[in-house]
């Protein structure tokens, strides 16, 4: 999945109908989770069944609805709560391929060798 590296990304924790589209799911954003998605933001929701996720994002000329269900098993989602969490670029392109991206870390800092 190619997104630009600068954007946030959210997770809405609480499952959405699926059968909302561009504008309903903009207006979930706007009034349940405070974000506006013209302003960069990607917004991730998740189906009661977690086998399905919509991306929505604007693109400076429209908005972007992304489907995905998969075939077998389920998407990793954190526990079903009010709001959204923010997830990494590494974290969404796990959770994006069905992976479990709670297992997605950053690599530990390399420290230098001092000699001595």
């Amino acid at each position: 999945m190619i997104i630009p590296g600068s954007q946030r990304i959210l997770l809405a924790t609480r499952p959405v109908d699926f059968r909302r589209g561009h504008d309903a799911l903009a207006a979930t954003a706007a009034l349940e989770l405070g974000v506006d998605i013209h302003s960069g933001v990607i917004v991730v929701f998740r189906s009661k069944r977690g086998d399905r996720l919509k991306m929505l994002a604007w693109d400076g000329t429209g908005l972007v609805l992304v489907y995905k269900r998969l075939e077998q098993g389920r998407f990793a989602w954190p526990g079903i709560r009010d709001g959204a969490m923010r997830l990494t670029r590494g974290q969404f392109e796990a959770l994006f391929e069905g992976l479990d991206w709670r297992r997605v870390h950053a690599p530990p800092a390399i420290r230098p060798l001092v000699a001595e």
